[in-house]
């Protein structure tokens, strides 16, 4: 993977062999169907789903299994019963690429990171603009 700009998941996806690329576009469609509205983009360099601007979800392929991020204490706490066949490190699930997808844990976590991310953005004070910021100086 030697190409580190990448302008879209295609870009991104193609960097892989044919059978990771599989994978990768599962998931990928999996997060899609589970969260239509969000927007796809790249992010640290990796894909990842935006709802309203707030981050959703991201994964990355890796040499022998690809990551779901975040994944908060909360999501592992409430999947507990789904995961102990895969390592969660922190706030990232690892998913072996020789396991069949888990297409729908991926649609569970994809939705309640949607609804993470939804109470997140309502919480927050709005950002300021840099017309807003430019305007008190």
């Amino acid at each position: 993977m030697a190409t580190t700009d990448f302008k879209s998941v295609d870009e991104y996806v193609a960097t892989f062999p044919a059978d990771v690329q599989a994978i990768l576009q599962r998931v990928r469609r999996t997060i899609r169907k589970a969260v239509p509205g969000a927007d796809e983009v790249i992010g640290y360099q990796i894909p990842g789903y935006k709802l309203r601007g707030a981050r959703v979800v991201y994964f990355a392929g890796w040499k022998e299994h690809y990551s779901l991020y975040p994944v908060s204490a909360g999501l592992v706490k409430s999947f507990r019963a789904t995961l102990p066949p895969y390592e969660v490190r922190k706030d990232t699930l690892r998913l072996p690429l020789s396991k069949p997808v888990p297409v729908k844990l991926i649609e569970h976590i994809a939705k309640a990171r949607a609804k993470e991310a939804a109470k997140a953005s309502k919480a927050a004070p709005p950002r300021k603009t840099a017309k807003q910021t430019a305007a008190k100086s």
